[in-house]
């Protein structure tokens, strides 16, 4: 057989070549490539000894269709470039693929487009589930109503319609900020990047919780708005810091801000701790690598990733239960960059 000619493109191989290659018909055949049905042991290993030499790869979409199942699920999440998207994802992936089930994987960027372009092509490659990090509401609305299970995970914006995977931020964020007050800071930022989502609003409001009931008058003016990026973040504490009445600890409301932090901090010449104590919301690999070590408020992105996927097959196998909400636990991880604040 001649061989094709140099830039032409191959046609794939299909169940009817197999078919032929193995000399038996197409029924035949697919009952060996999908082990439903007999066939003679013999034939089977004829059949995929075929489809092996002809690199035949089975239609998943059609063989889903044909059994009104798809053992696909979709993944919606807002910034893979951030380590703790990143791991999230994995985790989900590790579960389900033990499950039996491959993971279609959307980055939003944080743009609701994005996302809710994504949501449409989920229903209409009809997936299994989706589990999404939402940035509103909208976004689970539209896929229950188009009957597609849903998981919320990291913020929730539709507990008691949806189940949902979170950590409790408010409490982790107050006993952060209770460290930092019991260490003798008064002065204390938070540096964050948002306060709409569930996230970003319960470590507000813990952040508050711990300074009203220490008796310590919230000072607006202590509570920064950085952006969502390093360099943004870094910018914002150089200006902070460089005001008569800086803080004397920076609660950094997410592992890349508190990079941002770190980073200023150096700009400026600041000892850690010594005039600058700075906490961070996410642990990430670096916080323990640079000396001194970032206190960090540690999540296990991979558990909460697997433990999404959990919710999501329990969903599928039961589509009429209640809604659940887990709230998994968190902690902090004490290392060297906090310390009393220095005395003028």
């Amino acid at each position: 057989m001649a061989e094709p000619a140099l830039g032409a493109t191959a046609r794939r191989a299909t169940l009817k070549d197999v078919a032929h290659a193995a000399g038996v018909s197409q029924s035949t055949t697919s009952r060996a490539m999908s082990g439903e049905g007999y066939v003679a042991e013999a034939v089977r290993q004829r059949v995929l000894a075929a489809a092996d030499e002809l690199g035949y790869v089975p239609h998943a979409m059609a063989r889903s269709l044909r059994k009104q199942v798809n053992r696909s699920i979709g993944v919606l999440v807002s910034d893979l470039r951030n380590t703790f998207y990143a791991d999230l994802a994995a985790g989900i992936a590790s579960r389900a693929r033990s499950q039996g089930y491959t993971m279609m994987l959307v980055d939003d960027e944080g743009l609701p487009d994005v996302e809710q372009g994504a949501a449409e092509a989920f229903v209409a490659t009809r997936a299994a589930g989706v589990i999404v990090t939402p940035l509103s509401a909208a976004v689970s609305t539209y896929l229950l109503k188009q009957n597609i299970p849903v998981v919320e995970v990291d913020r929730q914006f539709s507990a008691g319609r949806c189940d949902g995977v979170i950590i409790d931020n408010a409490e982790i964020a107050k006993r952060m900020t209770d460290h930092l007050v019991d260490l003798g800071h008064s002065r204390i930022a938070l540096l964050i990047d948002e306060t709409n989502w569930t996230t970003g609003g319960e470590r507000l409001a813990g952040y508050r919780r711990s300074l009203r009931e220490s008796g310590i008058a919230a000072d607006p003016s202590l509570v920064v708005s950085a952006g969502w990026g390093v360099d943004d973040a870094r910018q914002a504490t150089v200006d902070m810091l460089a005001r008569r009445d800086h803080p004397t600890a920076v609660f950094a409301a997410n592992n890349v801000l508190a990079e941002g932090v770190w980073r200023a901090a150096s700009d400026l010449g600041l000892r850690i701790p010594d005039d600058l104590s700075i906490v961070s919301f996410d642990d990430t690999q670096w916080m323990s690598m640079v000396t001194p070590g970032i206190t960090a408020v540690s999540q296990d992105a991979v558990a909460l990733g697997g433990t999404a996927m959990d919710r999501l097959l329990e969903r599928i196998e039961n589509p009429d239960a209640d809604a659940v909400t887990v709230v998994l636990d968190s902690q902090i991880r004490p290392r060297g960059s906090t310390s009393g604040p220095r005395r003028l």
